[in-house]
């Protein structure tokens, strides 16, 4: 049967000539990138247990519901303390039975949440810093049954909901600032800067011909040994940060760090934390608060409000379909000529197979001398067969190639 694929123009000013663009990242410690990292850890834990024990199957589940629910801190230079632990629910449905076997599925969840924290989060302190509590429910019926892709079913999984994912490329110079500081930050500058913390949002404004950069950032109060020491680290911040800014835009960049602290003789008010979140000291998380499935939070650009961690990897469209939009449109943006930006949008209907979507929409503003009509059939060549292999999208989730947030 024959997809439904649409290729049109779109008519409307490049992000790089709008005036005004906003990009943000909520990086790996923020509560809500924490709420989306256990929820996604969870679901890819799951799916591993259901492979081994079901002979390669992965049994319905969705673990896209978590909340951080914040603690309380008292940060001191030099180290502070932990008053009240941050509470971690952990919530959605799991396939608990199958045919004689019986999965430990609130085992499995509090485990991969357990593990997520320790690698992401190596500052906590697991047995005082932390609860995690499970309350994982079982799967509807029904949703089970659309999820069934076993003997007597379709090998393409079917839709388990009416939904929709949508993607974008090329990312522009700001979007690309802003990833490439989280990576630099997280490769290189905390290793050598352990003060800096891992809970940090990453605001992008670009206007007209100036990318502004604003960074909130929560230091470690343990290896800040008083005022100074953090002073310093926000200077270092803002060269290493326009440095690495600048390979990415001619552009001129200016880089503002904790804009609301308050350095004063008689008065100081920083953002000082004893582990490097916020969520120790009043900041809750939510799953799908955050980050969209290609990191980041991009105003000026069509986005999914679906939460795409946590959610099943196997039929789940508000996981699917983000990824393999976002996917589709970087692809093609890098192999066909005359394209300047893409937008994809891919709708499904419920119950109906996953690479048969009710429509895969592709928009695209075309480069100056071309017509979308002239590389059309080459775009919906590449979205055919991407559809045809959507499966593939499972297999890079799972093994934790794809990331969700």
């Amino acid at each position: 049967m024959k997809r439904n694929i649409n290729v049109s123009h779109l008519v409307q000013s490049p992000i790089e000539k709008q005036r005004v663009e906003l990009v943000e990242r909520k990086c790996i410690g923020h509560p809500d990138s924490l709420a989306d990292g256990v929820a996604e850890a969870i679901s890819r834990a799951l799916c591993k247990e259901y492979m081994e024990e079901c002979d390669g199957g992965v049994l319905h589940h969705n673990t896209d519901q978590g909340e951080v629910v914040a603690g309380e801190s008292a940060p001191a230079f030099g180290g502070g303390k932990i008053i009240k632990p941050i509470y971690f629910l952990l919530t959605g449905r799991a396939t608990r039975k199958f045919g004689n076997k019986t999965f430990a599925t609130d085992a499995i969840a509090v485990k991969a949440a357990r593990d997520y924290l320790k690698e992401t989060m190596p500052t906590f302190n697991m047995e005082n810093d932390v609860i995690i509590d499970c309350r994982m429910g079982t799967g509807s019926t029904d949703l089970c049954d659309v999820f069934n892709t076993r003997k007597g079913h379709t090998t393409i999984p079917r839709a388990n909901d009416t939904s929709f994912g949508v993607g974008h490329a090329p990312c522009s110079e700001t979007e690309q600032i802003i990833l490439g500081l989280d990576k630099f930050i997280a490769e290189e500058f905390r290793p050598k800067n352990p003060a800096l913390g891992y809970d940090i949002k990453l605001m992008g404004m670009r206007e007209i011909n100036t990318v502004n950069i604003t960074v909130a950032a929560a230091m470690v109060d343990r290896y800040c040994s008083g005022i100074e020491d953090y002073i310093e680290t926000k200077e270092k911040m803002v060269e290493e940060f326009t440095r690495v800014a600048k390979q990415f835009t001619h552009r001129k960049v200016k880089i503002a760090v904790n804009t609301a602290d308050v350095i004063k003789k008689n008065r100081q008010s920083v953002f000082l934390t004893v582990n490097g979140t916020s969520a120790e000291m009043g900041d809750d998380g939510s799953v799908g608060r955050g980050n969209r499935c290609n990191g980041l939070i991009t105003p000026n650009r069509p986005m999914s409000m679906e939460a795409t961690s946590g959610k099943n990897p196997i039929n789940h469209i508000g996981k699917i379909y983000n990824l393999l939009a976002t996917e589709i449109a970087k692809e093609c943006c890098q192999k066909v000529d005359g394209v300047s930006e893409m937008y994809v949008r891919l709708l499904s209907q419920i119950g109906h197979p996953i690479d048969h979507p009710h429509v895969a929409s592709v928009q695209c503003i075309t480069k100056r001398g071309y017509s979308y009509k002239d590389f059309a059939p080459e775009i919906e060549e590449i979205v055919d067969k991407r559809l045809e292999s959507i499966t593939d999208i499972t297999k890079l989730v799972i093994d934790g190639t794809l990331k969700t947030f």
